[in-house]
């Protein structure tokens, strides 16, 4: 159990009222989009696509004052990710995933984290940071993605396994109280069975339903099946598209190796594309979803070499997103580092073929205004930050500037034989984005050393700031509460009732400041292995108000909130759609 003094349930401290959207100015829509559009963030979209009707409800977080510390408090949770004999072998090493979201409808953000040998956990938040525990009847996990699957308004689990597999949980809703355990209950869903490490969520067709993306991890599950793995032949990329509850597979690549997934409108038509990102030296694997079919193109100059994970974030608020890689690179080069580092820097690769775009360091892809991607990794200091798993964007600091934590270490009983329990010791990096460059922050209290693979963000303490949960290998997780001092923030969360997708999968927000433009994306995968709530965090200067609210639905339709105000919570909800 995890516990703090001071109360900040969210069911006691919101005050909520509901009303219709009124509509805002025709001008200030117009020159609004315009902004959008000619700005590159936005520029296919239709400019008469402006009348969604919508409601508000609006809550008041309260953070109370003489709380912050400027820095992260960090507490553990009674979950251990590990082998039955605590010894860690190949593949065995990549851990599992977490997932941060509001599994009973309460109000609460509430935690799922994935194992090896041991059960999975759920963790219901009853308020003031504490939680308790609740066992799954499975372990052995990769991904873990809380996403309603069904549409029925209830967040449910699903998860891949360690040999592939993919389990569906379905969330019994309103067939129980609050609290009755037992609340998920394992179904097998028609067409979603093939080999899976990495999966995804979103409406790839416009059709209003979450389709699926899968992609394998071919080494590890050799390694875990043998030849019967190899004779099935069902490796590779395949997207799932949901027809009525039941998935039709369609492949897309016949191999992968794949650690991570992506799905973002990359070229502004609309339409959601795809990047799997793969360990070892395959290539990066991307298409775009042209109406046509999926295409596969190459538009990165750089990327990774051992891709690790992915995160989207509009890291210079110019109304696009930059992707993030990352990937493995020392973090210095004194003679320790490199020590530790040496069975892996040593190891002979065979050479990559000429003019082959993979780099072994981490990469920030940001477009320009004619979507040609430069790497500015290396600009902006991110390249080298260690043996890094997942790497999330969070404005941490609430500046109205996008950081970066990276959760980083790796340990393996032959790779690193050399060191003491075979372990690569590494710190966490919190980096804080000045505007120009990422500035390391040992101060914020985010350098856990214990091992991190898959991490989450979300408001678990109903304050207003990001707080960070961490899935450990061969250590407790752990729950960093943001005690940072200054800023202000909104948050929003998007609804579309009487849809097949209620969390509005795929939208996104745009939040006009004094100072330029906030972007926000609604997706269920982040990072490594882990998914976040849909709950959009945006954060700002403590001595600034937003201006305006305006909102891309999934289906290309928008809507706009006048007068957003700091300290808000707002649930904004379509209207056209029926009801749930």
């Amino acid at each position: 159990m995890v516990h703090k003094s001071r109360r900040l349930n969210p069911a006691l401290h919101l005050r909520k009222r509901a009303f219709s959207l009124r509509p805002f100015p025709a001008a200030a829509v117009l020159f609004a989009l315009f902004c959008l559009v000619f700005s590159g963030c936005a520029p296919n979209y239709d400019l008469l696509s402006l009348t969604v009707p919508a409601s508000v409800q609006v809550g008041q977080f309260s953070p109370e004052a003489g709380q912050c510390a400027d820095q992260f408090i960090t507490h553990d949770l009674p979950h251990i990710t590990t082998t039955a004999d605590g010894i860690i072998r190949m593949y065995e090493a990549n851990g599992a995933g977490v997932a941060i979201n509001d599994l009973d409808n309460d109000g609460d953000l509430d935690l799922v984290l994935g194992n090896y040998d041991n059960p999975n956990s759920i963790f219901w938040n009853e308020g003031d940071l504490n939680f308790r525990q609740e066992l799954m009847p499975v372990g052995r996990t990769r991904a873990v993605n809380a996403v309603d699957v069904d549409g029925d308004g209830w967040t449910d689990l699903a998860l891949t396994r360690v040999g592939g597999a993919i389990n569906f949980w379905r969330n019994r809703g309103a067939e129980l109280a609050a609290g009755e355990p037992g609340r998920f209950v394992q179904e097998f869903v028609n067409g979603l069975a093939k080999p899976a490490y990495a999966m995804d969520w979103a409406d790839l067709d416009a059709d209003g339903d979450l389709d699926a993306v899968t992609a394998s991890y071919d080494i590890g599950l050799l390694t875990e099946l043998g030849n019967e793995y190899l004779l099935k032949d069902e490796a590779g990329v395949y997207i799932h598209w949901n027809e009525a509850g039941e998935f039709r597979a369609q492949r897309l690549a016949e191999e992968a190796q794949a650690l991570a997934i992506a799905l973002w409108d990359e070229d502004g038509d609309g339409r959601l594309d795809l990047l799997v990102g793969n360990d070892f030296a395959l290539p990066d694997q991307f298409w775009r979803n042209h109406a046509d079919g999926w295409q596969p193109a190459s538009v990165f100059p750089e990327t990774t070499h051992s891709t690790m994970s992915f995160d989207l974030g509009d890291v210079d608020n110019s109304g696009r997103a930059a992707l993030f890689a990352s990937d493995m690179k020392p973090p210095d080069t004194d003679p320790e580092t490199m020590r530790a580092w040496a069975p892996l820097m040593e190891a002979e690769h065979p050479p990559l073929p000429a003019g082959d775009p993979q780099r072994m360091e981490n990469m920030l892809l940001v477009a320009d205004r004619d979507g040609a991607f430069r790497n500015l990794g290396r600009d902006r200091q991110l390249d080298a930050t260690g043996w890094s798993w997942a790497s999330l964007f969070g404005d941490l600091d609430q500046d109205g500037q996008l950081d970066l934590y990276i959760v980083n270490g790796f340990a393996e009983s032959t790779t690193f034989a050399h060191m003491d329990d075979h372990e690569l010791v590494e710190r966490n990096q919190a980096l804080r984005n000045t505007g120009g460059r990422f500035e390391r922050m040992p101060d914020w209290g985010l350098g856990s050393e214990r091992g991190g693979r898959g991490a989450a963000q979300g408001d678990l303490d109903g304050d207003g700031d990001l707080d960070i949960v961490v899935n450990n290998l061969r250590g407790k997780a752990q729950l960093f509460e943001n005690r940072l001092c200054g800023g202000a923030s909104l948050q929003v969360e998007l609804r579309q009732p009487g849809s097949a997708n209620p969390a509005a999968i795929g939208a996104t927000a745009f939040l006009e400041m004094p100072a330029g433009r906030l972007r926000r994306d609604v997706r269920v995968t982040r990072g490594y292995l882990s998914s976040d709530p849909g709950q959009l965090h945006f954060g700002f200067p403590a001595d600034t108000e937003p201006r305006l609210l305006l909102i891309r639905w999934p289906d290309g339709q928008w809507s706009t909130v006048s007068g957003p105000a700091s300290g808000q919570r707002l649930t904004v909800s379509r209207t056209d759609l029926g009801q749930e």
